[in-house]
């Protein structure tokens, strides 16, 4: 499919006389291309189409199907029959009435188009653009970040399924690939066993007898690769993606012990990082917060926050489910920098800033930081005296701890993570003497206290930011950062933003662009219309309790 660019164009003016007529309040579609105009050109999508070839469906008018698909929680389907049959979609897409649209499966070639060449940013920012342009859009004020799950779009598996349905979807390929090969080296009881998903098997509820399906799927995995990488195999088929996908998920859970295959321990399996949770999406990862479990990814939303116009997103970043959010501060800044829209404070939760991000965050970007600093984590921390209670001379690398010793060593090292950071040492002589020796280490047979600082700047910043929040004053300002909650919730019962519809990252990430796009045009048209904006929405027995009684933060 190639492009030739064509200009928006007017709005038929059937297509107008229509419009006004079904629809003499206005809606959203037609209400946004009347004050924002055109949102998407041809243009800006000309690298994703080739110069020759059958012209295409014009691109920025996919794009704006795309948005208002999210904006209304439309199917493929759904959406290339509103374009089809709806005449607010036609009078926002500047088509004529008998316009016949095009094939739901339009839409899905040009999100892989997207995705191919990174290019969902570009349909956030076609809405935040035309935001600017009309007012809408204020960026140099406050803006607030925060993250949320989202689970994949792969169903959940236990163990047993997950090794089961990897050597399922492994066998599957290799018999389109190569059947005559797989016919010969299968054994008769994998047709038993992997021809249907591992879903519709039953297994045993006993540990002892699980414990053996397990080793059984371990083994049968095994001689399979060891086929797939033997000489006689045909070429190409190791570099099958499920092959691929198999020996991975074999060298993470199973190890070679003698001439059986077992299961690895905990303890000897990959970091979280790196180890697969499905076969079905590979890039997908386990993890945890608080009481939440799930396999997937992690959106990170970031809006403005002005009372006199539209919280619009400004940015989303999509990450993989172990990322923490820690260091999320320096990209999602570096983003928003390219597109100018940087806030002079970036309000946040505790997942988010350290004394380094804070001062890189100033530093690089001439942005405040604000968010609880994170509490003492280390070993220390429930001694007598803890890290703050030490005085430190920077200028002549001593520490005085409050009994009056001074430590004897003082040395620039790299943590386990390879952050610079400072050792201090006292002096086991004077530490041994000292009666507050065992409640000031937490080990019972350490002959002296150990300090871990961070660089000297860090360490300031971080003082500085903890005394902050201890204020009132500060903690009436960071009130502001709890209404980007409101935004996920809107971004979950509006667009499933806790569900990933695609499988992958990068299909993943353009979903949530879609989602930004999506909710940005909602409200711009709330804001257009006047519509105030949703209040904390609390229960009838919850607002009879008196005020004296309320809970610290309760509305």
């Amino acid at each position: 499919m190639s492009m030739q660019p064509k200009g928006p164009g007017e709005i038929p003016a059937e297509t107008v006389r229509v419009a006004q007529a079904a629809f003499p309040k206005g809606s959203l579609a037609i209400r946004v291309r009347d004050e924002l105009g055109v949102l998407f050109t041809d243009e800006g999508f000309a690298d994703l189409f080739p110069v020759w070839g059958k012209p295409a469906w014009s691109p920025g008018r996919l794009a704006l199907v795309l948005v208002l698909q999210f904006v209304e929680g439309l199917t493929d389907r759904q959406a290339a029959e509103a374009v089809r049959a709806r005449i607010d979609f036609k009078y926002a897409l500047a088509l004529e009435l008998t316009d016949p649209g095009f094939d739901f499966s339009v839409l899905s070639e040009f999100r892989d188009r997207l995705v191919e060449a990174e290019a969902g940013r570009r349909v956030l920012d076609g809405i935040l653009n035309a935001a600017r342009e009309k007012g809408l859009l204020k960026t140099t004020g406050r803006a607030r970040t925060d993250s949320t799950h989202v689970k994949c779009a792969a169903r959940e598996l236990c163990w047993l399924e997950m090794v089961a349905e990897t050597l399922r979807s492994a066998l599957n390929t290799l018999a389109q690939a190569a059947p005559d090969w797989l016919v010969e080296i299968a054994e008769p009881d994998w047709f038993r066993h992997y021809a249907t998903r591992a879903e519709d098997s039953r297994f045993p509820k006993a540990p002892t007898k699980r414990e053996e399906i397990g080793r059984r799927i371990g083994t049968d995995g095994t001689r399979l690769l060891e086929a797939v990488f033997s000489p006689q195999a045909p070429a190409g088929l190791r570099e099958l993606e499920q092959v691929e996908i198999l020996r991975r998920m074999w060298v993470q859970h199973f190890r070679q012990d003698g001439d059986e295959v077992r299961r690895r321990d905990p303890k000897d399996r990959p970091p979280g990082a790196t180890r697969l949770v499905t076969p079905y999406d590979p890039e997908a990862r386990g993890s945890k917060k608080r009481d939440i479990l799930w396999d997937g990814y992690k959106a990170h939303l970031t809006e403005t926050c002005e009372p006199d116009a539209p919280n619009l997103i400004t940015n989303v970043a999509t990450t993989d489910a172990t990322v923490a959010d820690s260091v999320m501060a320096g990209a999602i800044h570096a983003s928003l920098a390219a597109r100018d829209c940087l806030p002079g404070e970036h309000w946040v939760d505790a997942g988010y800033p350290n004394a380094a991000q804070v001062l890189a965050a100033d530093r690089d970007h001439g942005v405040a930081l604000h968010g609880p600093m994170a509490t003492d984590t280390s070993l220390q921390k429930n001694v007598l005296f803890r890290r703050d209670a030490f005085t430190l001379d920077w200028d002549h690398r001593q520490a005085t701890c409050p009994n009056g010793i001074t430590s004897t060593q003082w040395h620039p090292r790299r943590s386990q993570t390879g952050l610079p950071v400072i050792r201090v040492r006292f002096n086991p002589a004077d530490c041994r003497t000292c009666p507050d020796l065992r409640a000031c280490t937490s080990s019972p047979k350490a002959q002296r206290r150990e300090l871990t600082l961070q660089p000297r700047d860090e360490y300031a910043a971080r003082q500085a930011a903890r005394a902050e929040q201890h204020t009132d004053a500060w903690k009436d300002r960071y009130k502001i950062r709890a209404g980007i909650e409101g935004t996920i919730s809107q971004g979950v019962q509006r667009c499933g933003l806790r569900r990933s519809r695609y499988q992958g990252l990068a299909k993943t990430s353009l979903q949530h662009q879609l989602t930004g796009a999506a909710i940005n045009l909602a409200r711009i048209d709330a804001h257009l219309t006047e519509t105030p904006r949703a209040r904390t929405r609390t229960s009838h027995f919850a607002r009879l309790r008196p005020a004296e009684s309320k809970p610290s933060g309760a509305n």
